[in-house]
This record gives C-alpha cells, sequence and structure tokens, in this order.
C-alpha cells in the first residue's frame, strides 16, 4: 500500500510541472484584480501608478502619474514629446479623446526645409521638434478627470528625478547614441554621466539623476501651490502650473534653450498652442464597437481595416494560415495607403474625409481590389469621397498619379539596413492602461523626445522628434503638408473597445507604424480566435513595412513580411510564392498591454506582452 503511494507520489512528482505548463500556455500569467489595474513599460512605472490608486486616486490619476514616470524614465519618450489619449468617462458612459499632441513651429514651412536640401524635415535635432504636448495633456486630463492634485500625482516623477537605478535598455539605448548627443550640450550634460570613459552612458543600474528636471517639475507644483493658496480651486490650480509650463519662466527657458541649439519654436507658439478634448472616431466590428483618435494620428487604420474583414469568413481561414497572412496584410496595406494619402491635421485645411473612409459601402469596395493569389505591391489610396455624399475629391489628379513614396532601393545598402528599417518602424513610445473599480479606462500611448533627444536649456525637457512625420510636397499627401501651427500626422494610437454599452477592452501598443497591426491582431485574437487577453498579447503576429515609413525617408519595402519563427515550412513556402520577402523574429508580440473587462464576475484581467519591459499591477 504504502509503495502504491510512493509511487502515485512520484507520477505526480513528474507530472505536475507538465500540468503547470499545459495550464500556464504564455510565459506570463493573467494580471486578475477586481479594484484596479495600471500597466506600463516599465515595471517602476507601473509602480508610480499602483502608489496613487493605493492613496485613493483614480484611474486617471494613476494614468498621470505613468505618464510622468514613463516620460522621467526616458522610457522611449520624455516629457516635451506628445500625449494622445481615450478615456471612458463612466459618468456620462462616452469614450473622449485626448488630442496633446505639438504643433509645427513659427517658420517651418516646405521652403524653409527644402533650403537645407531635405526631402523631409529631419529625424534628429532641433529643427525636428513640434512643440511639446505631455505636460499640457497631462495636467488637462488631470484637472478635467482626475481627483488628486499635481503635487500627489507628480511626487513619483521628482522622486525619480532626484535619482532612480536606470534600466539596461535606456542606458544602451544613451550609449549607442552618445555620438550624436554630444552635438547639443545640455543633452550632453545629462546623458554622459562617465564622459571621456569608454563607456560614456550610465551604467544599468546606476542611479541617473536629472536635476534641471527635477527643478522644473518642483516649479510646476510650486505654481498650484502659489494659486491653492490664492484662493483657486484644484482645477484652476492645476491650470496655474499649465501657464507655467507653457507661458512663465520654464516656457522662457525651454525657449532659449531650443533657439540657442538652432531650434525654430517661440514663446508665442508655446503660448497659443492648446490641448483639444474631441470626440474619437468608431465602427461596429460584429457589435462591439471600437474607438480611435481621429486623422491627426492613424488610429482610423484600424477602423478601416475592421470594415473590411467584416465582409470575410476569418474563422474559416484558419489561424495565421498562409491564407490569414495574406487576408491581414493586403486589407492592412490599403487601409495604410488610405492613411498615406488621406490623414492629417482636423483643425487645417483641406478637411480629411473621415466619413467616406469609415463607410462600410467604401470598405466593401476596398475588399474587392485584394488578389487572393499573390501580394499587390502597388495597393493605393482609394475614392472616399462618393461615400460621403455630394462632395467631390478636391485632389483627384494627385490620387490618379500617387505613388507614395520611394520605394526603398536594397542595392549599395549597409548591411544593418533591416535593422536601421526595423527600429524605425518599432521606434519611439510607451503605452499605459489604467482603469479602476468605479468605472474609469484610460488608454495613453504617448511618444516624442526619445534618446537622443535635444534637451531645451536647463529644463532637463527633451524636445520631441515628430516633424519628421510630416510631408513637404502635397503630391505625397495634401492634408499632411508642413505648416507652422499644425500638427503632423503622427503614428500613435490607444484604443477602447465597448461591448452593450459597457467597456470590453482598452488596449495600446508602443511602435511606430506597427502600431495598428498589431492592435488589430490584438483584437481579432481575442474576438475571432478565442484567446485570453494574455494569449493575445503575446501572440505571433505579423509585421508588414509595405506602407509608407512615418520616421526618416519615409520608405516603403513591398511584399516584406514579418513573421514569427515558429511559422511551419509550409506557410513559408506559399508565401513566398505569392511574392513575399520574409523574415522571422522569436518574438513578433508587441509589445501589447490590454485590459479585459470581465463583467460575469465583476473583475479585470490584464494582460502584458513578453515582448519588452511592459509590466502590470492589479489589485
Amino acid at each position: 500500500m504504502k509503495k502504491q503511494h510512493f509511487i502515485l507520489a512520484l507520477t505526480f512528482l513528474f507530472l505536475s510541472p507538465i500540468l503547470i505548463i499545459k495550464a500556464q500556455s504564455t510565459q506570463k500569467p493573467v494580471l486578475h484584480a477586481r479594484h484596479w489595474v495600471a500597466i506600463t513599460g516599465k515595471p517602476l512605472a507601473a509602480t508610480a501608478g499602483a502608489n496613487i490608486f493605493q492613496q485613493g486616486g483614480n484611474a486617471v490619476d494613476a494614468a498621470c502619474a505613468m505618464l510622468g514616470a514613463t516620460s522621467t524614465m526616458w522610457d522611449v519618450l520624455s516629457w516635451g514629446g506628445e500625449t494622445q489619449a481615450l478615456i471612458y468617462n463612466p459618468n456620462s458612459k462616452k469614450v473622449i479623446g485626448i488630442n496633446a499632441l505639438g504643433v509645427a513651429p513659427t517658420g517651418a514651412t516646405p521652403e524653409f526645409f527644402k533650403g537645407k536640401d531635405m526631402k523631409y524635415p529631419p529625424q534628429f535635432g532641433p529643427l525636428a521638434a513640434v512643440t511639446p504636448g505631455t505636460p499640457g495633456g497631462l495636467f488637462t486630463m488631470l484637472a478635467e478627470y482626475g481627483t488628486m492634485s499635481l503635487a500627489q500625482v507628480l511626487a513619483p516623477s521628482i522622486q525619480m528625478a532626484e535619482g532612480y537605478p536606470i534600466e539596461a535598455q535606456t542606458a544602451n539605448r544613451i550609449e549607442g547614441a552618445k555620438k550624436r548627443i554630444k552635438e547639443w550640450p545640455y543633452s550632453k550634460k545629462i546623458f554622459l554621466t562617465h564622459l571621456g570613459e569608454d563607456r560614456e552612458a550610465p551604467h544599468a543600474g546606476e542611479i541617473f539623476v536629472q536635476s534641471d528636471l527635477k527643478k522644473t517639475l518642483e516649479k510646476l507644483v510650486e505654481a498650484e501651490q502659489e494659486a491653492l493658496k490664492a484662493g483657486k480651486s484644484r482645477k484652476e490650480a492645476i491650470y496655474a502650473a499649465y501657464d507655467r509650463f507653457y507661458k512663465g519662466d520654464i516656457a522662457k527657458e525651454f525657449v532659449r534653450g531650443c533657439q540657442e541649439q538652432g531650434g525654430l519654436i517661440t514663446m508665442e507658439d508655446l503660448a497659443n498652442w492648446k490641448v483639444y478634448i474631441e470626440e474619437p472616431e468608431q465602427t461596429n466590428y460584429k457589435g462591439i464597437d471600437v474607438y480611435k483618435l481621429t486623422s491627426w494620428v492613424q488610429g482610423p487604420v484600424m477602423l478601416q481595416a475592421l470594415n473590411m474583414l467584416e465582409n470575410l469568413d476569418l474563422k474559416s481561414m484558419g489561424y495565421n494560415s498562409t491564407k490569414y497572412i495574406h487576408t491581414l496584410y493586403q486589407v492592412m496595406n490599403l487601409a495604410f495607403a488610405d492613411r498615406d494619402f488621406y490623414y492629417g491635421d482636423p483643425y487645417y485645411p483641406p478637411k480629411e474625409p473621415m466619413q467616406g473612409l469609415l463607410s462600410k459601402e467604401y470598405a466593401k469596395e476596398r475588399v474587392k481590389l485584394i488578389n487572393w493569389e499573390k501580394n499587390d505591391a502597388k495597393a493605393a489610396p482609394g475614392d472616399p469621397y462618393p461615400f460621403q455624399g455630394s462632395e467631390v475629391n478636391p485632389f483627384l489628379a494627385l490620387l490618379k498619379k500617387w505613388g507614395g513614396r520611394a520605394n526603398l532601393d536594397r542595392s549599395n545598402l549597409p548591411a544593418d539596413i533591416d535593422k536601421f528599417t526595423q527600429e524605425n518602424y518599432l521606434a519611439g513610445t510607451t503605452s499605459i492602461q489604467a482603469v479602476d473599480k468605479d468605472g474609469w479606462v484610460v488608454s495613453i500611448t504617448p511618444s516624442g523626445g526619445w534618446v537622443p533627444a535635444v534637451v531645451a536649456g536647463n529644463t532637463g525637457v527633451g524636445m520631441s522628434q515628430r516633424m519628421q512625420s510630416f510631408v513637404l510636397d502635397a503630391a505625397e499627401n495634401p492634408y499632411n503638408v508642413v505648416e507652422p501651427g499644425k500638427r503632423p500626422r503622427a503614428t500613435l494610437t490607444p484604443s477602447m473597445a465597448l461591448k452593450d454599452g459597457r467597456p470590453y477592452i482598452s488596449f495600446a501598443v508602443q511602435a511606430g507604424d506597427t502600431q495598428d497591426q498589431n492592435l488589430l491582431q490584438l483584437f481579432l485574437n481575442m474576438v475571432e480566435w478565442d484567446m485570453n487577453v494574455q494569449e493575445a498579447c503575446e501572440a505571433a503576429n505579423i509585421t508588414s513595412y509595405q506602407m509608407h515609413g512615418s520616421f526618416g525617408e519615409h520608405k516603403t519595402e513591398p511584399g516584406r513580411l514579418l513573421l514569427n519563427s515558429n511559422t511551419p515550412d509550409w506557410t513559408r513556402k506559399e508565401l513566398r510564392k505569392m511574392g513575399y520577402r520574409l523574415e522571422f523574429r522569436d518574438r513578433t508580440s508587441g509589445p501589447l498591454n490590454a485590459v479585459y473587462f470581465d463583467w460575469i464576475n465583476g473583475s479585470f484581467w490584464g494582460g502584458s506582452s513578453n515582448y519588452g519591459e511592459d509590466y502590470g499591477i492589479g489589485w
């Protein structure tokens, strides 16, 4: 009898790891929570959000704390970058858009850049900068929808600016960019902590101190405190800090430091800039309402793709089969071609034809263009104007001639060109998810001012590099030609979905032009393929490089397709026959962050991809 017990125990001992592995099909577990969830690009920044929740803040307060922390940590962005958000307000039961993208400064015209022999505004340096948007976005979200003071929300950022142990990822990025960083004196002072040594950047784990930034953040809190002492309300006091950043002594030093290094931003540019609270775009996919920001980012691309895919039987194709991959690639190329021609700042003429672009009838016509036998390397924008009433397309002549930008000539290219192109596609942001038991939901994709950034004087604030997303020639995109005061069409694209009038999924991802590719696939993974949120975050995605890049030289590579390394040989063979040039990576999932709302059990399911350092905390 004892022997039988021993054998059973031994059997369980050997089988239990197998059972655990079978039960745990993802590298990270689902994050289950009842009261709140905080997810972002770095563990320390997620902790900042958790601390705010534990102090009684709502999801907006926590999201603002995480935004400040990631900006302080240079998590591929900084305080001079841009912020875009979707917020679900449980009181109005509506999704709200936050437009805190900076604008082109005085003097930023096509003629100015062409006079410098540039095909596009530069990728780096002071001339790459639009006005800072992240501070204004944070102040606006906190004032309008938060509950806490700026002092409470910025406390983690101020502590981190005083000194925090820098991660290897950021430290190594600084080391790799040190030659360029040395061109800018204020950047060199902050980043190159071991100037003259073999390694001039900080070491992983080194306490990274940002004294100038700490002073700037303390000035913002000081402005709030002075306003409160003068009898101002919480909201008015937060906007007093807004004014100090954009119109006061911080603005003066920012402008001085910018112009000293060759930038164009003026005091008037900062003072005239403002945050817009907007109504987002939406579509319905099989009973699910999906929300995205409008044409000043690429978000509607996903809505267009869903409208097209709704006409197809995806499940019959099989997950990541040859036909499924081909379908996604072709649909995304059609949607992105429309982005490349029609998207731009909706507050500047010409007015983008969003009604037509998001029309279900237009989607049906676009689907008819798919070649089911091979890749269409010449996928082009369509004409949505017939689908929005009596309007006539004012740019038909340009549309007929449209060739986009130059295809990437692969002759005489450096050996690491694929790495360079991939880094451009994946460059430059983080993502933030925050939800609470009272129903507030926040999805943010902040960005800009990434390493290597030009720091504006003694503010400690890195300037944005978003100017490069403009074009100089209307033939490429008549809606996105650079102009002073205008926002460039950015890649940043938070997402939210509601089902039966209640939050269903809140999701976002960092990267550049890949964002709506990843987000589309996460959504389909959950809706069509019945994955839970963590499985969907880690699942194998595909990436197209056929659309025209939003960075650098805006190149396109028709047929270039990134697949997961686990893609079967027969699928690879079939795709190559269809004209695809394949490459592979072990992880192709994002990095995606998402929260699923379990209304049956009254809980949250948090998901965070195993791709990078993104991390979540819940309670």
